[in-house]
């Protein structure tokens, strides 16, 4: 057959994008840590670009927000080279480049597909947390930090700070450039910068009531508007100032953290606590939450996009107003109610249960989350404690209201009042192998429960060593393990042995693991450390004698090839192999938090780690796999490696991928977009001979069409699926 030029050109193209999927495999890393927190909606930043608004958040990375369709693509620590999940600046230059400032990570340019980072030891920048960016006519970056101020030109740096120019102060809060080049700088004073000459404003010398700015917004006709922290709003027009209060004006809050001007010239004006208002020049409007759809009274930012929309960043989320209706959008990339995480378990469908401090419990499947607490459900109280889950699946939570049983459908609550539960501060549970469950007590002890009958154990009617019970866990032989505030008991057949540890005169037990060997895994609070228990001696281990990030544990958790994983409070997470140790923190990866309270480890090797501030991570050396595997039972093996189609496809949000494999081999399963950026790494291990199914979750993708290729030392195979949202 003839090829006409057409079809030889779209053949080549074909070719071209599949030779560059194929040698791009042999240098994509997979994503090894993923985070789920609440910080998304905590708005500091926003940016406009075209059918985009570039959203950074306090925690939650940086969001870019498809404004049309509400798709979200979230970069953080965990999935992109941004330095810091804190943002803190924004700007776009000409190019299309955006530039991102952190709170402690330095400066990032993003070109799409691309990040450099500039930070105090890979460049001029003076500090890493920069606290303003603005771009001047000649595409200079002018980048506020909390020690002076830079001047980036993309190739050399020039500092200015208090010891070298007019900055009166090295505490950088916002810029402005105006219309002649002129630099509005906001410090514990205004001041402006001609290239030359400093100029200083403050309350001495200006009508400023406030010294502390905090924003800087330059009109059409060239007057400066300034918000400051606690002195209201000025307007300078070069020679008079006007100030705008609480006392002489419609000003909601002297606090002024944000100010946008629109094409008409109103002035939208966001306060911190006050919520956000329009201004005129002659008549004030406001908006909170009480008479509009604003999300929050603390307003932190504002952008107003090409059609007058005003976009409005707040510490409860972000809304667009057009002038009639709020429309409020998602920047999270999860339902996790709370940032303070306490409890995890997994059931046999590979549901993750969060319970949380102060949220609730949350139910994740690997796609959709569902929130249960005190106002939708029957859970008892909305600070949860612990969680186990039994034979038939029910789910036993601990709270600070008593136990819930909950089968899916009906909640059942155990409290003082109408059970044998000794106190409604439930700790710890535990489950043996006759289904008894073991709940531990703040207060009143152990409480032992077969569904029928309660027996109590205390310090009166025991020797339990102490009525605040904090951990339990059962060995191979059905002992009981309990760890309490005063000490270590062993319960098995009505007798009771107790250890007294005295780790630096430390008693204080807050988790315990067992591992295959039957060693007892003991975590300590305040100077106790790690302990290792093997029924006979007693290895101790700390900050001082090993690669222990901290004293305090409060998580433990043993893999599948006897490794610890340990939680401390402020040390970060911890890898342990009994020689080696691996220290995981916020500065070294992608870890959100370095006070870990939970840790459980799911069948795909992913540690699930629960943290008391950062929400919850996921890690798995060598990439996450949240896709449930499925290798399908029939008669011989595949006779050849085979990829087939996903289905359904299209699809949204979530689809299918088989693959046959003829021998015992190493598979890896990867999604690409169709430039060849790699998404997500499905599956990356040696798998026996056999078919087997993969889950793949679109996850905040936009629509498009996507390339999922299975590579094995003997084949290399690639199909396209759509994602259509």
């Amino acid at each position: 057959m003839k090829l006409n030029s057409t079809t030889f050109r779209i053949q080549a193209i074909i070719s071209l994008v599949l030779i560059f999927i194929s040698t791009y495999l042999l240098f994509s890393q997979s994503q090894e840590w993923i985070v789920y927190n609440t910080n998304g909606k905590l708005i500091k930043c926003l940016a406009q670009e075209g059918k985009y608004l570039w959203v950074g958040t306090y925690g939650g990375g940086l969001v870019k927000l498809n404004k049309s369709t509400g798709e979200i693509i979230v970069y953080g620590k965990w999935n992109s080279k941004l330095p810091d999940n804190y943002v803190s600046a924004i700007a776009i230059d000409a190019q299309g480049n955006k530039w991102i400032g952190t709170y402690w990570g330095g400066l990032a340019k993003f070109d799409g597909l691309n990040w450099t980072v500039y930070n105090t030891s890979n460049s001029g920048l003076p500090d890493n947390y920069v606290t303003a960016i603005a771009i001047d006519g000649l595409g200079n970056k002018w980048i506020g930090t909390s020690k002076g101020l830079a001047m980036f030109d993309g190739v050399n740096w020039t500092v200015y700070n208090t010891s070298n120019s007019g900055l009166p102060s090295n505490s950088v809060t916002a810029i402005a450039i105006d219309g002649q080049g002129n630099k509005w700088i906001g410090t514990w004073d205004l001041l402006k910068f001609d290239g030359v000459k400093w100029t200083v404003y403050n309350t001495k010398n200006s009508g400023l009531l406030h010294n502390g700015v905090t924003s800087i917004a330059i009109d059409g006709q060239g007057n400066k508007w300034i918000g400051t922290n606690g002195g209201g709003l000025a307007k300078f027009d070069g020679v008079n100032w006007t100030v705008y209060n609480t006392s002489n004006s419609r000003l909601p809050f002297n606090y002024v953290k944000a100010i946008a001007i629109d094409g008409q010239g109103n002035k939208w004006i966001g306060t911190y606590g006050g919520g956000l208002a329009k201004f005129d020049g002659v008549k004030w409007t406001v908006y909170n939450t009480s008479n509009s759809g604003l999300p929050d009274d603390w307003v932190t930012a504002i952008a107003i996009d090409g059609q007058g929309n005003k976009w409005i960043g707040t510490d409860g989320g972000l809304a667009k107003f057009d002038g009639v209706n709020w429309t409020v959008y998602n920047t999270e990339n999860s339902g996790l109610p709370h940032n303070y995480v306490l409890a995890i378990a997994i059931d046999g469908q590979g549901n993750k249960w969060i319970g949380t401090w102060g949220g609730g419990l949350a139910m994740f499947d690997g796609v959709n989350w569902t929130v249960y607490n005190t106002e939708n459900s029957g859970l008892p109280d909305n600070y949860v404690n612990a969680i186990a889950i039994d034979a038939q699946g029910n789910k036993w939570i601990g709270t600070g209201g008593g136990l819930a049983k909950f089968d899916g459908v009906n909640w059942t609550v155990y409290n003082t009042s109408n059970s044998g539960l000794p106190s409604n501060s439930v700790t710890a549970i535990a489950i043996d192998g006759q289904e008894i469950k073991w709940i531990g007590t703040y207060g009143g002890g152990l409480a032992k429960f077969d569904g029928v009958k309660w027996t109590v154990y205390n310090t009166k009617n025991s020797v339990l060593p102490d009525n605040d019970v904090t951990s339990i866990a059962i060995d191979g032989q059905g002992n009981k393990w309990i760890g309490t505030e005063n000490g270590l008991a062993k319960f098995v057949d009505l007798s009771w042995t107790v250890y007294s540890i005295l780790i630096y005169d430390n008693d204080y037990v807050t988790a315990i693991a067992i591992d295959g060997q039957g060693n007892k895994w003991i975590g300590t609070l305040g100077l106790g450390g790690f302990a290792k228990f093997d029924d006979m001696s007693w290895t101790v281990y700390n900050p001082w004698n090993s690669g222990l990030p901290g004293y305090r544990v409060n998580a433990i958790a043993i893999d599948g090839q006897g490794n610890k994983w340990i939680g401390t409070e402020g040390g970060g997470l911890a890898k342990f192999d009994d020689v080696n140790w691996t220290v995981y923190n916020t500065s070294n990866s992608a870890l959100p938090d370095n006070y870990v309270r939970a840790i459980v480890i799911d069948g795909q090797g992913n540690k699930w780690i629960g943290t008391y501030g950062g929400g919850l991570a996921v890690y798995r050396e060598g990439g996450v796999i949240l896709s449930v595997e499925d290798k399908e039972e029939f008669k011989g093996n595949p006779q050849k490696f085979s990829l087939y189609q996903n289905y359904p496809n299209p699809f949204n949000p979530a689809t299918t991928i088989e693959f046959e494999i003829p021998e015992r081999t190493n598979v890896k399963l990867v999604v690409y977009d169709f430039l060849g950026n790699e998404i997500e790494t499905l599956i990356d291990k040696e798998l026996e001979a056999g078919k087997y199914k993969l889950n793949f979750n679109s996850n905040g993708l936009p629509s498009g069409v996507y390339l999922y290729t299975l590579k094995t030392p003997k084949s290399i195979q690639t199909n396209k699926m759509l994602l259509i949202k």
